[in-house]
């Protein structure tokens, strides 16, 4: 009887211990099994329009100023197709601007206008839009520069020795699965790290297998993005976030408050994180349209725009400064786009003045054939206005 006594009392301890825990870890454990159905095609089209119940997250400042209006435009006829198109690949909204006037709002699978949707990796191409700022400005003024001279934890990673063209071009030469469908890949990795609160800096710094010397091949690694946030932090001394909401987010006028996800440090997930209308999306496409001007201000340089819509990435990869360049832009009118993971999109034809701002559930969309089926109607919807 005595053993029987001691064994209960070890398993009433055991679990006294684990309930403990369970209290103590209660946040970490639901953000790891959101992350872990954050996709499920029951869940993903909520979940895609409410990550601040998710994952830690913060609001941006973009102050009390006035929205920027987006007048009506005539109403566009969309290409046979589009209707199909919407379906099959879950598009939950489509706003389509022509020179600046808001020609078609669509919205789908129960999702609404002021929602505010996760932007994935299309998040790249607002990072890249405030260093061309600082850039311009001289506060990074050399684009060889190394990552390390301003983020020295890199130092002993695989990013030492990249430099800052290196990340903007995703030619760091960084070993990285980014492979969404594997569990054990490095990007759901990363993923498991925001859920667990850990540290986006803590990751970087972390990795130090290469796959290629810095420089001499575009392989695209979503944590590029990430150390050029650290660069900005580095050279600023100033939170990218923050930088971000003061020097362009708060200018635009933008319909609602915008809001990151962020690691457990509070350091945003600039690489994926932003959150904000599909509205405020298409503004943003605008701003590049009007090559960086937006009212009576430039917002962001012109030659930065021009700069990072080109081609820049080694061996004529579709890529420019975190944005992504079609090899034959220059037959559709040099447009260019923001591209994130499910189906999110920014399309910019600046020769027809169109924009096409595009959020999705799209569980299928890596699918062979998908990316160059949705270019192929994001042209169409151009070239028919």
């Amino acid at each position: 009887m005595r053993i029987v006594r001691i064994v209960i009392r070890v398993v009433l301890l055991v679990a006294l211990v684990a309930g403990g825990l369970a209290v103590w870890k209660r946040e970490e454990i639901a953000r790891l099994l959101a992350v872990n159905s954050l996709f499920a095609p029951n869940k993903i089209v909520a979940n895609f329009s409410g990550m601040d119940r998710l994952f830690l997250t913060r609001p941006l400042e973009i102050g009390a100023g006035p929205v920027s209006q987006l007048p009506q435009g005539e109403a566009a006829t969309l290409p046979p197709d589009v209707a199909a198109w919407v379906e099959a690949r879950a598009v939950t909204a489509l706003v389509v601007l022509q020179s600046g006037a808001l020609v078609h709002e669509s919205y789908y699978l129960g999702t609404r206008p002021e929602d505010l949707r996760i932007s994935w990796s299309v998040a790249k191409s607002y990072l890249s839009a405030l260093f061309g700022i600082l850039h311009a400005e001289g506060m990074v003024p050399d684009l060889d520069a190394r990552v390390v001279d301003f983020a020295p934890s890199l130092k002993g990673s695989a990013y030492d020795g990249a430099s800052v063209r290196d990340v903007l071009t995703m030619s760091a030469g960084a070993a990285f699965n980014e492979d969404y469908l594997d569990f054990n890949s490095d990007i759901n990795r990363m993923g498991r790290v925001l859920a667990l609160g850990g540290s986006m800096n803590g990751f970087a710094a972390g990795l130090r297998a290469r796959a290629a010397p810095p420089g001499t091949r575009w392989h695209y690694v979503s944590i590029d993005t990430h150390v050029l946030g650290m660069v900005i932090a580095g050279a600023s001394g100033r939170d990218p976030a923050d930088l971000l909401a003061e020097r362009l987010l708060a200018p635009m006028g933008l319909e609602r408050r915008p809001y990151y996800v962020t690691d457990g440090e509070g350091t945003a997930f600039v690489l994926g994180g932003l959150n904000l209308t599909t509205r405020d999306y298409a503004r943003f496409g605008l701003l590049f349209a009007q090559a960086g001007l937006w009212g009576e201000r430039q917002l962001v340089p012109a030659d930065w725009v021009a700069a990072s819509t080109a081609l820049q990435a080694p061996g004529g990869a579709a890529y420019g400064y975190q944005w992504w360049v079609p090899t034959d832009s220059a037959a559709h009118g040099g447009d260019y786009f923001a591209r994130g993971i499910y189906g999110q999109y920014i399309y910019v034809n600046p020769a027809r003045a169109v924009v096409v701002a595009v959020n999705a559930a799209d569980i299928r969309f890596e699918d062979a054939g998908v990316d160059e089926g949705n270019l192929a109607v994001l042209r169409r919807i151009a070239e028919s206005l």
